[in-house]
């Protein structure tokens, strides 16, 4: 049967005012003052009130008992109550484990709509004990939520949480993600850059997952993944690319390593001599189909090209992409 206690308890206020502590100090030495004695005095018991309205002042050691106990009831109450509750919440996670998603068993199931997602997420990050994973396709993210995640963020690794990120490299120009960077990079995350992230991942403590549904539209629908071996997988896709990945340091005048502007240049190229469109490629690499364009063209007046077929051809002759677009020796990598 359920049941619910008032949880209503009266608890007097612990604080002893400046003007509380001198009247009883008058008291004690026996100069009771004229005015009106506080309300604390006579809240925390340091004071009694005699039947002919006298003011007796009394010992701390004996008003605090009186004073003290109700507070550790409270506390005692309150912890059973804290207890019986993540009992309920197990066994109640237990039986959503079993039938989320079908009780296919999968390890995998479905959280809908944005809010739903937005909350999971919070929670399971808020718990996380150890390590913290994400990568972060698409560019830079709005200001406001850069700024909120920042502050949660924060918190975590002040817990001693390890987190390591993984953007696209078009955030080393927009200033709101390079001042979210420098956030978390003084409190000691670490966040690198790729031209192409696989898509967006969160793995909280190597326990559990959030990737978006790739039928879904990525606000509507994410999954939340906890089978081991899928978490080692996803973990695994993380490693590499992170191998792969330019850090990020959090000084300004770092966010833009040599050779970073051509790197993303080769990375369009190479896209574009394969036959995907700007808007193809601004959606790959993160960037606007005007940013694409913008490099074609500066390719375009480098190699004397007058279109776009042209352009593939010099390409191709000028070994422009034999390089490995992924070794770049711009900073050394840790071990």
């Amino acid at each position: 049967m359920c049941t619910k206690t008032d949880r209503g308890v009266r608890v007097p206020p612990v604080e002893l005012c400046d003007e509380g502590l001198s009247f009883y100090e008058a008291a004690v030495r026996g100069d009771l003052p004229g005015r009106e004695c506080p309300p604390c005095l006579l809240d925390l018991g340091l004071l009694r009130e005699l039947p002919d309205g006298h003011l007796v002042p009394l010992p701390p050691g004996l008003a605090a008992n009186a004073v003290m106990r109700p507070l550790e009831t409270d506390i005692e109450e309150r912890q059973r109550a804290l207890a019986a509750a993540r009992v309920a919440m197990h066994r109640a996670d237990e039986v959503y484990r079993a039938h989320a998603g079908g009780g296919s068993g999968s390890g995998i199931r479905a959280i809908s709509g944005a809010d739903s997602i937005s909350a999971t997420l919070a929670s399971v990050v808020q718990s996380c004990e150890e390590e913290l994973l994400t990568a972060q396709p698409g560019g830079g993210r709005p200001a406001q939520l850069l700024e909120k995640a920042l502050a949660s963020d924060v918190a975590a690794l002040e817990r001693g949480i390890r987190q390591r990120t993984i953007y696209q490299h078009t955030v080393r120009s927009h200033a709101p993600t390079l001042a979210y960077v420098e956030g978390v990079s003084v409190a000691g995350a670490e966040v690198r850059t790729l031209d192409e992230v696989f898509d967006r991942l969160i793995v909280c403590d190597r326990k559990v997952a959030f990737v978006p549904d790739p039928d879904a539209e990525r606000q509507q629908l994410a999954l939340v993944v906890e089978h081991p071996g899928m978490i080692r997988y996803l973990v695994g896709i993380f490693d590499k690319s992170w191998e792969r990945a330019a850090p990020l340091r959090h000084t300004p005048t770092e966010h833009r390593p040599p050779l970073l502007t051509d790197e993303t240049r080769r990375a369009v190229l190479h896209l574009m001599v394969n036959g995907y469109t700007d808007e193809t490629i601004a959606g790959r690499l993160g960037m606007s189909a005007r940013t694409v364009a913008t490099h074609v063209r500066k390719a375009s007046e480098q190699l004397g090209s007058r279109s776009r077929a042209q352009l593939a051809y010099l390409i191709a002759r000028s070994g422009l992409l034999d390089e490995d677009l992924h070794t770049p020796a711009t900073e050394p990598r840790r071990p």
